[in-house]
């Protein structure tokens, strides 16, 4: 049966213990002991931490705590929720051919998925079925990467994770189409979420793994979701994180990913939608000669409080990582971006480059930007840079001069201005679909 989290006279942290002590032994344990003890392991560093409130460094323009506080049913267990092909249909990316990989609630729907032929040793499943069928490959990697020692996000994940989704590509493997996972929320009430992914590209191995998160039913949601990857020697990795769940979803993403020397690994997130929107990145490049790049496109209207935390832990020499993320907000949105560059003592010959670049459409909307760079090495070649302002008034004057409406004019440049991050995406059905997105959301039809 489902598991609510009755809201009495206690801390969301005691009602989510409680929760783990009434569930361990049953729902939660499973059948691999190594996960067990993990599990058991978070729950201890979940009890210590505890979540982070506004007076934390890290939180101090996101108030979490606000979207913690309702009585949230957890999917632990239960029927299946009723949901259709057609249903599923309008989230795909038209004309992308691709692995499809359905999520229901955080669960893995194989009726609904259409994973269709793999090369050999190519596995590409629900989180749970890897670990009954794969448990050596889920034991290397889980919790390896992300860890839990001091994030309580990534702690109640780990210690409640049941379900998501596994992809594995191995040694020479190169994936030619996408994997698409669609992951949709559909719930008579208010309810939690907290799927785990984990994505893992060998020696030599390519892989491209889109994610969409998309809500049916008119809930609240609260997903706490944690993604680990993990890309070999010479392996290349795009992700790409389309958030668009609605008004009444709030998100907490944690994305590690783990990077062996020549990889090339690139990160995409867009955020169109959302009640409160946290996304926590960092990318641990471990090996000379990496590429590590990550691009953000956030578009706020309405109450939407979308916060981008990113880094780059720049751990060997020889490296290079690049980052652009733009803000466009209007109404009484608020976007929050810091973007964190580590560089450490031994890390010499080091470029990197990281950009943030806002417009700020209303007098009722906000952005707060702290861009950072730590350098610890002496041969290094980094900047970032941070701008944020207003709609340049000489540029649609000069539009409007060419005899387009001040509306046009607006929305032409708002779109070219978005378009520096889609300009970025390597699948060309899904950077069709986001600029018909973008273009729609400014008015600027067929764009």
């Amino acid at each position: 049966m489902p598991q609510t989290l009755e809201k009495i006279d206690v801390s969301p942290e005691e009602r989510f213990l409680t929760a783990f002590r009434a569930n361990d032994g049953t729902t939660l344990n499973g059948s691999n002991a190594r996960l067990s003890d993990i599990r058991q392991d978070a729950i201890q560093q979940f009890e210590a931490l505890g979540f982070p409130e506004r007076k934390a460094e890290a939180y101090k323009y996101t108030n979490i705590q606000k979207v913690l506080q309702r009585n949230y049913t957890l999917q632990l267990a239960g029927a299946d929720a009723p949901v259709t092909e057609e249903e599923i249909e309008p989230f795909l990316v038209p004309d992308m051919d691709a692995h499809l990989l359905v999520l229901v609630n955080g669960r893995f729907r194989d009726d609904l998925s259409d994973i269709g032929d793999l090369p050999e040793g190519v596995i590409v499943t629900g989180f749970a079925k890897a670990v009954a069928e794969h448990a050596s490959l889920v034991e290397k990697h889980f919790a390896q990467y992300a860890s839990y020692e001091d994030d309580a996000f990534i702690a109640l994940n780990t210690a409640f994770t049941q379900d998501g989704a596994f992809v594995y590509v191995p040694k020479s493997v190169a994936l030619e189409k996408p994997v698409h996972i669609v992951s949709v929320v559909k719930a008579e009430g208010d309810v939690m979420l907290q799927p785990r992914y984990l994505f893992i590209a060998e020696e030599n191995a390519q892989v491209k793994i889109v994610q969409t998160g998309r809500a049916i039913s008119d809930t609240h949601t609260f997903t706490n979701a944690v993604v680990e990857s993990y890309a070999g020697r010479h392996a290349h990795l795009d992700h790409y994180e389309i958030q668009d769940e609605g008004p009444k979803a709030a998100t907490h993403l944690s994305t590690k990913s783990y990077q062996q020397p020549e990889s090339v690994v690139r990160t995409n997130a867009f955020t169109f939608s959302g009640e409160l929107v946290r996304n926590n990145l960092r990318l641990l490049p471990d090996g000379e000669h990496c590429e590590s790049h990550l691009y953000g496109l956030v578009l706020g209207n309405g109450a939407m409080h979308v916060d981008n935390h990113t880094e780059v832990d720049h751990a060997k020499p020889d490296c290079f990582s690049s980052e652009l993320y733009k803000h466009l907000v209007d109404d009484q949105s608020t976007a929050v971006f810091n973007g964190r560059v580590l560089v450490r003592q031994d890390s010499q010959r080091i470029n990197a480059y990281q950009s943030n670049d806002s417009l700020v459409l209303s007098e009722e909307a906000d952005i707060y930007t702290k861009p950072e760079l730590e350098i610890y090495a002496d041969d290094v070649e980094c900047s970032h840079g941070a701008t944020t302002g207003t709609l340049d008034e000489e540029a649609i004057f000069y539009l409007r001069s060419r005899g387009l409406t001040y509306a046009q004019a607006r929305a032409l440049l708002l779109v070219a201005f978005a378009r520096d991050v889609l300009d970025n995406v390597q699948i060309e059905p899904l950077e069709q679909m986001l600029d018909r997105y973008v273009t729609d959301r400014f008015g600027l039809k067929g764009g």
